[in-house]
């Protein structure tokens, strides 16, 4: 298995204080999408990071490589949305994890 930083960037440096309607209903489906993954246990985090007037999205996924990795991102709804989110597809050679909490 091999891990991934998916780097989530959004279609403008202000996203997601200024999201329309349409957008942020898109978002809703990304979340769901990124909570079944966590559930399948490909996804171990995944959130929002606010930086500066906006926020872009990461991951880090367990899969078996890279073109995995790619086919996670390219599942991600808000990709077949249209309305210019990508994603940065990153390998990350080691981790270290915490242990599980008991």
């Amino acid at each position: 298995m091999a891990y991934f930083f998916l780097r989530l960037l959004p279609p403008r440096p202000t996203f997601p204080h200024d999201g329309s309607g349409e957008e942020m209903a898109a978002m809703k489906r990304h979340v769901e999408y990124w909570h079944r993954n966590a559930l399948a246990g490909s996804a171990i985090v995944v959130g929002p990071v606010f930086e500066g007037e906006g926020a872009f999205g990461m991951a880090v996924v367990e899969v078996e490589d890279h073109a995995a990795a790619l086919a996670l991102a390219d599942g991600d709804p808000i990709i077949a949305s249209g309305f210019g989110f990508r994603f940065d597809v990153l390998p990350m050679p080691s981790i270290i994890l915490r242990p599980p909490a008991v």
